[in-house]
């Protein structure tokens, strides 16, 4: 059975109301929860950024839920930072982390001074970061000289339980060469044909381990106001790779989303006041076979999309 989850976005909210807002979400039946691991947020208007990591530890203090999020080594993260904050949360919260690891966007990695480097070698250099990653969560000591160097690195506090690994995944053939090293593989909200070829191409090179889908979504009371609501907090995300890779900053994004039109949001967010077109869109993602679907809600006001979830349409697709 597909598990439900909230994803919390640190690029809009402050920490303490992400806390605030899992609670909720907890409370009104979501079964998980995810979150975003940024330096900065996609917008001006979106306004926050907090550090994931020591979130994430009062998160999953603060609840039952199982928690996601996606991170980028080989930059901002040397890989055995982000192994040392995989081993320690899970260490603390067994069996309640999965993550997935990425390319990374350079508007969050070029902070560190170096170049933003082409997308095979960015490529390369993730695969070099899973393998340092693994060998230290399963107690090694790693040395390493390639696109990343580790000098006798180890990690002295190790989970019980070993974490999932994902991949994100945004197109066909990233899918399918995730298949050669992922635990799981994540994805975005798309239409259904692409999202089946995408888990065809995952499943058929051997993938495993489960699928995860993230939706952005806008509601509200009238469909006029959810398309405002995605059109002022989220037009600076519909753009294709690599825009959307390299670059670099805030204002770069609002400059380049000047001419997004509110239309234009419904190709990235599913806008809708109606809680029965979020109980059919929901349940046609399930049927493709995701284990776990995350509903992002774009707004910054989070408590009645909550609501309208948790008392419309998680009864309706629990029904069966």
């Amino acid at each position: 059975m597909t598990a439900f989850g909230f994803h919390a976005s640190h690029e809009q909210l402050h920490p303490s109301a992400l806390i605030a807002a899992v609670q909720h979400a907890e409370q009104a039946g979501f079964d998980v929860a995810m979150c975003s691991d940024h330096l900065v947020p996609w917008s001006e208007r979106q306004g926050q950024s907090s550090y994931t990591w020591s979130w994430l530890g009062a998160a999953l203090q603060a609840t039952n839920l199982g928690f996601g999020t996606v991170s980028a080594p080989g930059q901002r993260y040397h890989p055995v930072i982000l192994a040392q904050a995989i081993a320690t949360i899970s260490a603390m919260f067994p069996g309640r982390l999965w993550v997935a690891l990425g390319t990374g966007e350079a508007a969050n990695e070029h902070v560190t001074g170096q170049a933003w480097p082409r997308k095979d070698v960015r490529t390369a250099r993730l695969r070099e970061c899973v393998e340092i990653i693994r060998a230290l969560l399963a107690g090694d000591e790693v040395s390493h000289d390639g696109l990343v160097t580790v000098d006798r690195a180890r990690l002295w506090t190790l989970p019980d339980k070993l974490p999932p690994l994902f991949s994100p995944a945004v197109s066909v053939e990233t899918a399918a060469s995730a298949a050669e090293w992922a635990d799981g593989l994540v994805t975005i909200g798309q239409p259904v044909e692409v999202l089946q070829r995408m888990i065809d191409a995952y499943r058929g090179n051997g993938g495993r381990g489960e699928l995860a889908l993230q939706v952005h979504v806008s509601h509200a009371e009238t469909d006029a106001e959810a398309l405002a609501i995605a059109h002022d907090q989220w037009r600076t995300n519909v753009f294709s790779p690599p825009l959307c890779w390299d670059l670099d900053s805030v204002d770069a994004f609002d400059e380049a989303a000047k001419h997004v039109t509110p239309e234009d949001m419904r190709t990235s967010v599913f806008v809708s006041a109606d809680p029965d077109a979020y109980a059919r869109m929901l349940r046609g993602y399930s049927e493709l076979g995701f284990d776990r679907i995350y509903l992002h809600h774009v707004g910054k006001e989070q408590s009645r999309f909550i609501d309208m979830v948790g008392e419309r349409v998680l009864p309706q697709l629990r029904k069966g």
